[in-house]
């Protein structure tokens, strides 16, 4: 079963994080997937590392880059952007 993205999904995984770091102040956060059971496609996702370089982060999180204000996905052997794949009206 394919499990499509929306943007609505990845904003507020994205809100999630800017709230998350501003509450935390450090210099990067591992948080547990808040979002796994509500968000069919973030089910395989444990955590989610805000700021982690991708270099050292957990193939199977969400990486979220405060700096781009972007959410990250391993898959297929290399680190891709999460965007939305839902044609919105």
């Amino acid at each position: 079963m394919i499990s499509l993205v929306s943007q609505n999904e990845i904003n507020q995984i994205t809100e999630w994080c800017e709230k998350t770091k501003k509450e935390k102040n450090k210099i990067y956060i591992l948080e547990r997937n808040p979002f796994k059971e509500d968000i069919k496609w973030t089910q395989s996702k444990i955590f989610i590392e805000i700021d982690r370089p991708m270099e050292v982060a957990n193939k199977t999180s969400l990486v979220y880059d405060s700096t781009t204000k972007q959410l990250w996905h391993y898959i297929g052997g290399s680190w891709r952007q999460v965007v939305s794949d839902v044609k919105e009206d």
